[in-house]
């Protein structure tokens, strides 16, 4: 597997509204919000691809199809994703994950916006992406 950045960095929020407040209010980060939904983001911090405040909600249902994170798992603070050269190369990592061991959230998939990813939960909680966005590679 070939990381070549880090795509995305998110702080899962449980209540997002709460949370924004530290990274928009205080930090005075430059977040928007994404069009119909509560997650806020950017792409325009120094040394950052993308940052969000990931409401958990819309985290469990990339994850489960659910708006409800599963409580068999540990709830997630954090979510990181690592960008990799193309789509068959999400594929491959996921493979390469599940060979080595590890239980995936999900496989291999394109997003409706695009972004091609497979995520699994670490012991400490934090969700990790492998991803293709295509929007960070044009030039």
């Amino acid at each position: 597997m070939k990381v070549l950045f880090i795509s995305s960095m998110a702080i899962v929020a449980p209540d997002p509204a709460e949370s924004r407040k530290l990274f928009i209010d205080v930090l005075g980060l430059p977040l928007k919000r994404h069009e119909g939904d509560e997650y806020y983001f950017s792409e325009s911090i120094g040394g950052s691809k993308h940052f969000g405040v990931w409401p958990l909600s819309q985290a469990a249902e990339a994850c489960f199809g659910t708006r409800e994170w599963p409580a068999d798992r540990p709830i997630p603070q954090a979510c990181i994703e690592f960008e990799v050269e193309d789509p068959d190369g999400v594929a491959a990592a996921a493979q390469e994950f599940q060979e080595k061991g590890y239980d995936l959230l999900h496989g291999a998939r394109t997003e409706p916006w695009g972004q091609t990813v497979a995520r699994l939960q670490t012991i400490e909680g934090a969700i990790v992406g492998i991803s293709y966005a295509p929007w960070m590679h044009q030039t």
